[in-house]
């Protein structure tokens, strides 16, 4: 098994887990990111407290709308990323070695390469996975409504019941209004300023490698041990208004940039801030944890199979 294949297997375990243990935080950060209705601005709930209103007025499997196809949108982003991130690092390691063979630099791969390698890995990763999460958006931004008329109080309770529960909002369902709206293309809503976030988990894996390999060295010279959505993003990606207040009707990037200072200010691009930083830090944390345990079991078991086939083999 290659190494490339261990580590894109390894960030897709790493990002299940961590999406399961935060999605509740980013169903309402996204819902944060997305709310268009002033009167709802103007009653701005925090984190927990916006919980707790979506669990008593829509149950608590609102929280977790989506999931299946976040989860799969994870383990295929995950696991394209790191997949790709290891092939571009591994030639990255491969030139910074070339180099030094001719005199030049250390031989190791410096933080100005760790963030190109990382950001090429970020866009090939958007591309093939961009469709995923437009769909995840428009599932955790969906929300239950009730009718306005009233049921005839001589219904049944069958009746009264369907009047004011509206069918699941699946998988299917979200496909089919994606497409609806803007056909193919419109899987790809929002790729824009996705790949101009790639910056951003660019930089944070940059980090991490470069203090990784520091405290590998320290380790190693002490002998003590052996040596993984902006607001105008989801946007873009909600469901759009077709008919009503134009304000909310986003034709692409640049619209829904100059329409969100217009009517919003520069506030706009910055809610669910704080809901957001909770759970990247804490999806990043659990991601990087649980990928390097899985990166070295994986090997573990490798090298221990290795070892058990060649002992097995008759000695001539």
């Amino acid at each position: 098994m290659s190494d490339a294949l261990i580590n894109g297997l390894a960030g897709a375990g790493g990002g299940i887990i961590a999406q399961l243990i935060t999605y509740p935080l980013q169903t309402v950060n996204t819902r944060q990111q997305t709310e268009r209705d002033p009167k709802r601005e103007k009653r701005r709930h925090g984190t927990i407290e916006q919980m707790i209103q979506v669990a008593r007025h829509e149950g608590w499997d609102r929280l977790y709308g989506g999931l299946t196809p976040s989860l799969v949108g994870t383990a295929a982003s995950q696991g394209v990323y790191y997949y790709f991130y290891q092939i571009f690092r591994s030639k990255a390691e491969a030139a910074a070695l070339q180099r030094r063979r001719n005199g030049v630099g250390d031989g190791s791969v410096g933080m100005f390469s760790s963030l190109v390698v990382a950001a090429l890995s970020g866009c090939v990763n958007v591309l093939l996975t961009n469709p995923i999460w437009v769909v995840v958006t428009r599932m955790q931004t969906h929300t239950k409504k009730t009718g306005n008329c009233q049921p005839d109080s001589t219904s049944s309770g069958d009746n009264i019941l369907a009047a004011l529960e509206p069918p699941p909002f699946g998988t299917c369902h979200a496909i089919q209004e994606v497409y609806d709206e803007g056909g193919v293309w419109g899987f790809w809503r929002g790729v824009f300023p996705t790949l101009i976030m790639v910056s951003n988990p660019s930089i944070q894996f940059m980090l991490y490698e470069t203090l990784l390999k520091k405290l590998k060295k320290r380790r190693a010279s002490s002998k003590k041990g052996s040596n993984d959505v902006s607001a105008l993003e989801s946007r873009l990606q909600a469901k759009q208004v077709a008919s009503g207040d134009k304000r909310h009707h986003y034709r692409g990037t640049l619209d829904a940039f100059i329409k969100m200072i217009r009517y919003e200010g520069f506030y706009g691009f910055y809610k669910g801030m704080g809901t957001k930083i909770v759970q990247s830090v804490l999806a990043a944390a659990v991601l990087f944890m649980v990928k390097e345990e899985l990166v070295r079991g994986t090997r573990w078991l490798l090298t221990k199979d290795a070892v058990k086939m060649v002992n097995s083999k008759p000695s001539s």
